[in-house]
């Protein structure tokens, strides 16, 4: 008790003095003072305060246009997404499924989206509403396939040593067949031959030197006119003269080409086939010479250079003319395997002409077309015995049904046989070719070819054929031997027919498969004729 009073009176005593020396006459400045400086910090903090609410008002408002620019981005990616998938979709329908119309997933799929908005309403909704994280992973999925795509678009590019691409097209066929009968040639004939004595009548063979080998340059624009070049090959140019040298075919040109297209204008210069006879049966039992060659469907691939017009009569119709100069050639072999020889009709100093002229218009997806055509060209056969050769051509393509079509080919003319008429005969000597006194005479020939196609399917198709070329024999009886026309007894052809049948099928649109069966009919003028069938099977794989 003691003390805590002692204690008691001392802090009273301490409270007394300090009233008395810091009195209110003393503390009152103090305090103003307090008081100024809290209203000048206050001022301050709520200024930064004010600034850190605009910056903050500013981000929030740079983070909301982000956000909604991404949401528009995402809804473009989304869209173009669903059109690359229609778009895949329909590539894989045509590609797959050829039919008449949309089947399977892809028809339901189509007909969903069309026939029921709700439902593509729903489809639509569950994709918007779909996480983040599956969107960009089904995003992420659609690139890779793209990136795979283009990596195998790039495997497949040909390099060449301009900046201009090429594409390597062409076809590794195999044949094999059995003949009954002797032609001129055992793997793809074009005329029978009677047996000789001994020889069996019926052969086996296979083959694959008709297989072909191209390659197509696009090359720079000229003229407002888009250039390009082509050349195209196969192995039937001969055998070398070695141990199964059948099995080691020579390559042979066929085609090399440049071409300078416009939009209805184009110019053609190389080595061609003929553009006054452009068309022929389908078959794949015979690709190193067209079907029925020296059997009435003329053919040559000849150095030329034409000129082509299409003139657009209406959305749907087109007339085209086609003139051109041609190689003036009569089919003559040439003497030295390494020096070139001049033919007849390129001793005449001056080249073939030829001029065509057609009409087309597509009905039910299939040309419908008709074409007429002529051919001009004159021969110095040594000693100025000169022959005029000519040639009249007419070709149509006619649609029946729609899997049903006919098309096919006709001439007449003289002197043609560098253009496969008269089986390779231009012209018949009426004795010793080499004596200058010897008359020569232009071999007149009419023919053709007609054609019957029955597509079953769009991957299975018929085809029946018939051919003949008949060389007049009025020309030859009385004036020409076969002695002095450089061959044995039967060397002078008068009639050639043909016939075929086949199927083909195409499981792929890169792969074929065919059987055929062709007939040949042959009528010298001097001696009795001559017969041969053909079974053949082919395989291939176009590239």
């Amino acid at each position: 008790m003691k003390r805590l009073g002692t204690s008691a009176v001392g802090g009273a005593a301490f409270a007394f003095a300090a009233f008395v020396f810091f009195g209110p006459h003393n503390l009152g400045p103090r305090i103003q003072a307090q008081d100024a400086t809290f209203t000048e910090e206050t001022a301050s903090a709520s200024a930064d305060t004010a600034s850190a609410v605009r910056d903050l008002q500013d981000q929030v408002r740079q983070l909301r246009d982000l956000v909604e620019q991404m949401r528009a981005e995402n809804i473009e990616s989304r869209a173009e997404m669903r059109q690359l998938r229609q778009d895949l979709q329909a590539t894989r329908t045509l590609l797959e499924r050829p039919a008449r119309g949309q089947t399977g997933e892809g028809a339901a799929v189509a007909s969903a989206g069309s026939g029921n908005p709700t439902l593509a309403t729903a489809v639509a909704s569950a994709e918007n509403s779909a996480p983040l994280e599956e969107r960009v992973q089904k995003l992420e999925e659609s690139t890779m396939l793209i990136t795979s795509k283009i990596d195998e678009q790039y495997q497949t590019k040909v390099e060449t040593a301009s900046k201009y691409r090429a594409r390597l097209h062409g076809i590794v066929l195999m044949n094999a067949f059995r003949n009954v009968g002797n032609t001129d040639n055992l793997d793809f004939p074009s005329y029978a031959q009677p047996v000789v004595g001994g020889s069996p009548q019926a052969t086996l063979g296979a083959t694959l030197r008709q297989s072909e080998l191209g390659l197509e340059i696009f090359g720079p624009n000229l003229a407002g006119a888009k250039t390009s070049a082509d050349i195209q090959m196969d192995f039937a140019g001969g055998f070398p003269n070695t141990g199964n040298g059948v099995n080691f075919g020579l390559v042979r040109l066929q085609t090399a080409s440049v071409r300078f297209d416009w939009d209805q204008t184009s110019i053609v210069a190389g080595q061609d086939s003929l553009f006054i006879s452009p068309l022929s049966p389908t078959s794949f039992a015979s690709l190193a010479t067209p079907t029925f060659a020296f059997a009435g469907n003329l053919w040559a691939w000849t150095p030329q250079l034409r000129v082509e017009h299409r003139f657009p009569i209406s959305d749907q119709q087109t007339f085209t003319v086609q003139a051109g100069i041609l190689d003036n050639l009569d089919w003559e072999p040439n003497y030295n395997s390494f020096v070139r020889t001049p033919q007849a009709g390129e001793n005449s100093g001056q080249p073939a002409y030829a001029l065509r002229t057609a009409w087309s218009r597509p009905v039910q997806g299939h040309p419908l077309s008709f074409g007429v055509a002529g051919y001009y060209g004159e021969q110095n056969w040594m000693w100025s015995r000169y022959v005029d050769a000519w040639a009249g051509m007419a070709d149509w393509q006619i649609p029946i049904l729609p899997r049903l079509a006919l098309s096919g080919e006709f001439y007449r003319g003289r002197g043609i046989g560098g253009l496969g008429g008269a089986i390779g005969t231009s012209v018949v000597y009426g004795g010793n070719p080499s004596y200058k006194t010897t008359p020569i005479r232009g071999l007149d020939t009419a023919g053709g070819w007609t054609q019957l196609k029955f597509q079953l399917t769009p991957k299975l198709e018929w085809n029946g054929a018939i051919s003949e070329d008949d060389a007049f024999a009025n020309d030859v009886r009385g004036f020409a031997t076969d002695a002095n026309n450089g061959g044995p007894p039967g060397s002078i052809i008068g009639r050639n027919r043909a016939g075929l049948v086949n199927v083909v099928f195409r499981p792929r649109s890169d792969l074929v498969l065919s059987a055929e069966f062709r007939r040949l009919h042959t009528f010298p003028i001097y001696t009795s004729s001559s017969a041969a069938n053909q079974v053949s099977l082919a395989a291939g794989i176009l590239f």
